[in-house]
């Protein structure tokens, strides 16, 4: 039975852009499960294993604030350079504020060794590094979140909101997720990578029930 870890994140802003808005970003309701995904890989990342996010509650009203920001239109590609004063562009976006999330996953041992060896061939073998299995995984997940530690800074949607987070237990009090339900659409679940070079998006119809997500009987469509 896979282990589930429980992280208490937040945030002043986040983003979690819906992809149908092209110009203007405008952030679904609460988080993704991606993004989620991603608060985790932020504390540790293995090619050995993938996180899978089990349940998302919502601590705090889902509120509202409209940004305006200054972009860069263009992405840099190889040794080709641009001034970015050229490229630059003003957008409005519909952001979250004052957000804070409970969220829950486990992570999954990769069974297919082979797959690593093109991508990281640095790896003598299955697991990344001698000896590494899900225990080890495990211990090393509990320290660095129980210490604050992480491989990059975690963020809500968008690089520049960044977050807090903290280790949650059964030990630990927190607050109660929102007393609201309501259907929230159609919501990205995560990328499908089989084909590294043309990731696939996931959907998936989200509801919040007195507060929370469950993710465990959400139907997955591409």
């Amino acid at each position: 039975m896979r282990t589930t870890y429980c992280l208490e994140v937040r945030g002043d802003f986040a983003c979690f852009t819906r992809p149908e808005m092209k110009v203007e970003r405008v952030s679904y309701d609460v988080i993704t499960p991606s993004a989620a995904r991603a608060v985790f890989e932020a504390i540790l990342w293995k090619p050995a294993i993938t996180w899978r996010v089990t349940k998302i509650e919502v601590l705090k009203p889902i509120r509202w604030i409209n940004l305006r920001r200054n972009e860069v239109g263009k992405i840099a590609s190889g040794k080709e350079g641009f001034f970015i004063e050229e490229e630059r562009q003003q957008r409005a976006g519909l952001f979250l504020r004052d957000v804070a999330y409970r969220i829950h996953a486990g992570f999954e041992m990769d069974r297919d060794p082979a797959k690593h060896r093109g991508q990281f061939p640095h790896l003598s073998k299955f697991g990344g590094e001698d000896g590494n299995t899900q225990a080890k995984f495990h211990e090393m997940f509990l320290r660095r979140a129980a210490k604050g530690q992480c491989i990059n800074q975690p963020y809500l949607g968008c690089r520049e909101f960044a977050c807090d987070f903290r280790l949650v237990n059964a030990a630990t009090v927190g607050p109660a997720p929102i007393a609201e339900s309501r259907d929230l659409g159609w919501m990205l679940h995560d990328l499908d990578f089989v084909n590294p070079a043309d990731p696939k998006p996931n959907f998936f119809r989200a509801e919040l029930k007195a507060g929370v997500i469950d993710l465990t009987k959400v139907e997955v469509r591409g």
